[in-house]
């Protein structure tokens, strides 16, 4: 659409207060009822003061700060492309501060503002309303001034409320206040009663015929049809209130039904559903927003931990229960495993358990038991976790369950594009104690500047790397793509079809891949991880 031929919402409010028929807005207190009120139709919203202050928790006499007010509407504004009008009170202030709220209000995409002539801070015009005084009038006709002489938007209004009819002060001096606020520039006059029947609004519309539009407030005479407001050609019709009041009735007896039945079937069939919430909120386009802008990593990544060895090196600690269970600082290692994954959108784990099975019991995550661990190592296991995902394959990063990581690792696999990819910590000289037998690498480029801005790539793996030629030590970290994982299910079984290859692990993999001359890209680091093998090492965990 020509963004020309898209009407400002100040044109938009003031098409509606010069529309040639009688027009409607009704209230709305928050970004949420807001949106609630132009999905029902209404072209225009009320903010009203005493619907903000309330939900606040406060009394609608200035309680509420006007920068306070300020930021709800903020919320109500972005929330909505229909104009707010908003219930100024007296302005919160003098002509300079209705001056600022003018500027502010517009820097909101705030269409209009209604002002009415009582003191600073105001009453609300129901509560002993007759006992109120009104601003000196030629005070308010300044403030009316200042603000047009503010605003930069030509289309922005300002509406002068009439309060004389609440006052007591009668129909004169509510006609001779109105032609001075119209003198004064105001776009329209919103003519305020406190009676149960028209009579006055009435009275004033007879007299004051159509100089300028003319905004009622109905709240109090509600009865009166809706017809006598068009015969007496009346602008615009504010239903003040009404949202906040509908959404008290129901918050409360809610409130009652869930303390008198303490359960959620006697008002969940009552209440929307939290889909509708969501709806509301707009929800759908934040995931949109995430498919464009936030990195694919994660997203559709699932993680195997191999959790089936004891851990005879931890002595009693692993005595009833296997190694990747043993608690640092009141967490089993697992937890804080599944913890790193979770931190970066990786929620499909998969554990592969052995020793002291019934001991891995963590929630939310999917196991399959190696029964035979005692016999086999890393390959097997890894061999039966393909098997359970096959046919569902995906890209998955392969993880040791005694290996403690930053999210910093996952999240840098899950962001290459590679199929077969590997975590090397270039710092192995003190790492020797904590690499398994066959773990040091030789890369075709060492870590450095160099290395920076090249894809690198694994040379060869093992304990027979000559100690000039290591570059780094495999840190127990493999990303495999959906494409990747099936083929490599196909090495497994090769590899595993030798009985004498049982106990192999990972790096035997590797090296097999390297054999048979398939890609497997690596990724430096200097820290990040801990391989727990000792007791020192889970007291280290404590501080990881």
């Amino acid at each position: 659409m020509d963004s020309r031929l898209v009407l400002t919402k100040a044109r938009q409010f003031k098409n509606l207060l010069l529309s040639e028929k009688l027009e409607f807005i009704c209230e709305a207190h928050n970004g949420l009822s807001a949106k609630i009120v132009e999905e029902a139709g209404f072209r225009g919203i009320w903010a009203s003061g005493l619907s903000i202050s309330a939900q606040f928790g406060v009394r609608d006499n200035n309680e509420a700060s006007w920068t306070q007010v300020l930021e709800d509407l903020e919320f109500m504004s972005d929330a909505t492309k229909i104009p707010i009008l908003l219930d100024g009170d007296t302005g919160y202030g003098n002509f300079n501060n209705m001056q600022r709220l003018i500027r502010k209000l517009e820097q909101r995409n705030i269409a209009a503002v209604c002002i009415e002539d009582k003191l600073f801070p105001k009453t609300n015009s129901f509560l002993k309303g007759d006992a109120q005084p009104l601003a000196d009038m030629h005070e308010f006709c300044g403030k009316i001034k200042a603000g047009k002489d503010a605003q930069t938007d030509p289309d922005f209004c300002i509406i002068a409320r009439v309060e004389a009819f609440i006052c007591g002060w009668g129909l004169a001096e509510a006609i001779r206040r109105a032609e001075a606020y119209h003198q004064a520039g105001a776009d329209g006059i919103l003519i305020h009663s406190a009676l149960s029947v028209p009579d006055e609004i009435l009275a004033f519309k007879h007299e004051w015929g159509n100089r300028c539009p003319v905004v009622i407030v109905p709240t109090k005479y509600y009865s009166t049809p809706t017809d006598v407001f068009r015969q007496h050609g009346f602008s615009l019709v504010i239903w003040a209130n009404h949202m906040l009041r509908a959404a008290v009735a129901t918050m409360q007896k809610t409130a009652r039904a869930l303390k008198e039945s303490e359960h959620l079937l006697s008002i969940e069939d009552k209440v929307a559903p939290v889909s509708e919430i969501f709806r509301l909120q707009n929800a759908a386009e934040l995931m949109e927003a995430e498919e464009r802008y936030l990195p694919r990593g994660a997203e559709g990544t699932s993680a195997v931990v191999l959790a089936a060895s004891r851990g005879d090196e931890l002595g009693n600690l692993t005595e009833d229960q296997p190694k990747t269970m043993v608690q640092v600082q009141g967490t089993p290692i697992l937890s804080r495993i599944v913890g790193a994954y979770n931190a970066v959108g990786i929620k499909d784990i998969l554990v592969v358990r052995g020793y002291k099975k019934e001991a891995v019991t963590l929630p939310n995550l999917t196991y399959i038991d190696n029964d035979d661990f005692a016999e086999t190592g890393e390959l097997y296991s890894l061999c039966k976790a393909l098997d359970f995902r096959k046919g569902h394959l995906q890209s998955t990063i392969v993880s040791y369950g005694d290996v403690l990581f930053n999210k910093y690792i996952p999240q840098a696999l899950c962001q290459e594009t590679d199929d077969c990819v590997i975590f090397v910590d270039s710092n192995w000289q003190d790492r020797t104690s904590y690499a398994r037998l066959d773990g040091f690498v030789e890369c075709t480029v060492p870590n450095s500047r160099k290395a920076f801005n090249a894809k690198v790539y694994l040379k060869q793996v093992g304990r027979n790397v000559p100690t000039d030629a290591i570059h780094g030590v495999w840190m127990g970290f493999l990303r495999l793509s959906s494409a990747a994982a099936a083929e490599i299910h196909g090495v497994l079984s090769d590899i595993l079809a030798d009985s004498a290859n049982r106990k192999s692990g990972i790096p035997q993999l590797l090296q097999e891949l390297l054999r048979r001359r398939y890609p497997v890209r690596v990724l430096y680091t200097v820290g990040h991880w801990l391989d727990i093998n000792s007791l020192d090492d889970v007291v280290q965990a404590g501080n990881f």
